[in-house]
């Protein structure tokens, strides 16, 4: 059987800030993020199932990835668990969505986070291919399961 890529792209607002690093972005600072999902599974050859034809269902594909990282990720804040923003009276009295990552919250770092999450969340017949993350029109990040 013949293996078919499927991808679907979301977007959301985030915000950011690198502790420790000798740049601007040291400072909390925002981007609209586009994340590109690529799965890969061969299509169900079934002509009485009502996904015939489907690696898997759009539908479904957005339901796990919104599930796993959009809802946590959009507008939210993310900071290394490590700075001392941690330490800064009230900021989580005064924002809703503030995340302590583990990690430098750089966009390869996210994109490695965002895709842990959704690996464990697919069918098992369904393989993640890539992902992409793209920070700014002209800053991406990607991971693809054939460089691993």
């Amino acid at each position: 059987m013949t293996k078919v890529r499927v991808t679907k792209t979301f977007s959301f607002e985030m915000a950011h800030a690198l502790y420790g690093y000798d740049g601007p972005c040291k400072n909390i600072h925002g981007h609209t993020y586009y994340l590109s999902v690529t799965v890969i599974g061969e299509p169900l050859q079934n002509a009485k199932h009502p996904k015939n034809g489907m690696v898997i269902d759009f539908s479904e594909l957005k339901k796990i990835v919104t599930e796993c990282v959009v809802e946590d990720a959009d507008h939210a804040l993310v900071l290394n668990a490590r700075s001392p923003h941690n330490k800064i009276p009230g900021l989580k009295k005064h924002f809703d969505k503030i995340v302590f990552t583990e990690y430098q919250p750089t966009c390869e770092n996210l994109l490695l986070g965002f895709k842990n999450k959704v690996e464990k969340k697919l069918p098992p017949q369904i393989k993640l291919f890539s992902m992409k993350l793209q920070e700014t029109p002209s800053s991406f990040a990607e991971w693809h399961s054939t460089d691993n």
